[in-house]
């Protein structure tokens, strides 16, 4: 039977509570059976996977190879992730370098397929960092299943910190964001923008995330994200507007408790795409 987390309350005080026993989930989760026959058959197979093919051919090293980078729903589009393993990352204009997800680029570099150093598959330390993420990523996605909130903020907690220390962060972090459906849907629910803001000119986009990221934050460059305190604050305001637009659920107890703790209340994938290409 799959791990399945105990989150008893939604919102920001079930985030909170949630947080403080996360780790212990997460190491009840890494020693749950199906678990570990899935990284135990990664690693005594993925030598074998000498090239894009082989890997994209075994559905049971591909589930562990894409969730190790939150791709897991892509696992169908055997084309796409072919010509993404074959092109590598060395060339700055290869297919995974152009799409505004970093984690296609991640993925690729990770393997080496399409790189001058071809395949990485029978390193040790492939191995185990694949396989880390993947019980990182799995987790998070148990934690989905019950709590989409949740799961979005895990995710922006590790990816914004990514972005933060990457030195590129002052010319595309922003880009990087929005061409993150999970980043952009927490940055906008928490920045309070509208439904339609994803349809405005890019520039402008990044222009209004700056100028709201300087008001909250006092730091315009999504730089800041590499403070913890400045994304946890992130963090809060995505539960509470979340809590503003949608309401309490069934699921959602303690509203009095989250009253007291408020203090204050994809049209343009193609052109980020370009933009990153070119920037980079």
């Amino acid at each position: 039977m799959p791990y399945t987390p105990a989150i008893p309350l939604g919102g920001l005080l079930g985030w909170r509570v949630f947080d403080q026993s996360s780790a212990r989930q997460f190491d009840a989760f890494s020693n749950s059976e199906k678990v570990n026959r899935d990284i135990e058959y990664f690693k005594e197979n993925i030598k074998n996977a000498s090239s894009p093919l082989d890997l994209i051919e075994d559905r049971r090293l591909l589930t562990v190879a894409l969730g190790a980078f939150g791709l897991e729903a892509e696992i169908d589009k055997k084309a796409f992730i072919r010509k993404v393993l074959d092109e590598g990352t060395d060339i700055p204009d290869s297919f995974a370098n152009r799409l505004s997800d970093p984690n296609w680029k991640a993925f690729s570099k990770e393997f080496g397929y399409g790189n001058i150093t071809f395949s990485r598959v029978e390193l040790p330390e492939l191995q185990e960092k694949v396989t880390q993420q993947y019980l990182e990523r799995t987790f998070e996605a148990r934690v989905g299943d019950i709590d989409t909130d949740m799961r979005l903020a895990m995710n922006f907690r590790r990816e914004a910190a990514k972005i933060a220390a990457e030195p590129s962060v002052e010319r595309i972090g922003w880009f990087q964001i929005m061409g993150q459906r999970p980043l952009r849907t927490v940055i906008e629910t928490a920045f309070g923008l509208p439904s339609q803001f994803g349809a405005a000119d890019i520039d402008k986009q990044k222009q209004e995330l700056e100028r709201r990221a300087e008001n909250f934050f006092g730091e315009k460059s999504p730089a800041s994200f590499s403070d913890p305190e400045v994304v946890e604050s992130v963090l809060r305001k995505f539960f509470l507007q979340s809590e503003i637009q949608n309401g309490p659920t069934s699921s959602t107890r303690g509203q009095g408790a989250l009253a007291l703790l408020s203090t204050s209340p994809a049209s343009s994938g193609q052109t980020i795409n370009l933009i990153l290409s070119n920037a980079r």
